[in-house]
């Protein structure tokens, strides 16, 4: 039989070691919570609380958080509609260079926004790849177009949503899916019944940040649709352009991202902390 040590006996499975943390890690970790919590609580101090509601209620500010709130929704809705398809195939298909395609698909993780929205004008601007010719044939251009904010923002975000998915697929349980099968039901029977079901989680965790991402997506949203109030301004290039001109202005709309992004992390705490034990 083994026997615990003293120290341990009243902590529950999976706590952290009890004890006095070393000064020389304690330090540098209290100076890391400062340097990103400080910026936090500098923008609520120096919110403009007493005008807060009447500033929110400018057009400009209301036309820029529709804008955010509809393209982000829009990108959400392609990204699920392509997304888990993708991850389905990256957790589930064997093929040749299976590794070099889901390294291309987290590459927009890692790339520059802005470097994401110039490679969007190549392929789908008026003389890209496949812009040219849907302007010619079809006379459909998305550059500087409410509609490319929405590809932007997609472009961007979908990541988030095929890695939590692709995750969730991998630890799922497949002995239901054979179940399924074996029971005489066909293969798009068991993904919509079975398999979607059970990595309904994943899903919806991955389509929470694709929506926090599109919402707070700038550089390649004002490279490839630009900066134009009421058809590609969202709330990140409102803020942008409120520092130049109305500073309480960008305050109070970083204060409405801000509140999303405290919104999104306390939706998907349940999730962090299941994943954690």
């Amino acid at each position: 039989m083994t026997v615990k040590p003293k120290a341990l006996r009243g902590a529950r499975e999976g706590d952290p070691p009890a004890g006095r943390p070393p000064g020389i890690l304690l330090l540098p970790a209290l100076v890391g919570l400062a340097f990103l919590v400080l910026p936090l609580v500098g923008l609520l101090v120096r919110a403009p609380w007493s005008t807060l509601g009447t500033r929110l209620m400018q057009p400009q500010v209301l036309d820029a958080l529709r804008l955010s709130l509809v393209t982000a929704t829009l990108a959400t809705g392609l990204c699920v509609l392509f997304g888990v398809p993708l991850a389905w195939t990256l957790a589930r298909v064997r093929f040749p260079g299976v590794r070099l395609v889901r390294a291309l698909v987290t590459v927009p993780l890692v790339l520059p926004p802005v470097v994401g929205g110039v490679a969007l004008l190549l392929v789908l601007g008026r003389r890209g790849l496949v812009g040219g010719w849907l302007d010619s044939a079809f006379g459909i251009t998305f550059p500087f177009t409410t509609a490319g904010v929405v590809l932007a923002e997609t472009f961007v975000a979908m990541p988030f949503l095929v890695i939590s998915v692709e995750g969730a697929l991998r630890g799922a349980d497949l002995r239901y899916e054979e179940a399924a099968a074996t029971l005489g039901a066909g293969r798009w029977t068991v993904f919509r019944r079975v398999t979607l079901p059970l990595v309904a989680p994943g899903v919806a965790a991955g389509a929470v940040l694709c929506w926090a991402r599109a919402l707070g997506e700038f550089g390649a949203t004002i490279t490839f649709a630009g900066n134009f109030p009421g058809r590609t301004q969202t709330m990140p290039l409102a803020v942008y352009l409120a520092l130049e001109t109305d500073p309480q202005a960008a305050i109070v709309l970083s204060l409405v991202l801000l509140a999303v992004s405290v919104v999104v992390l306390a939706a998907l705490r349940g999730r962090w902390m299941d994943a954690s034990k």
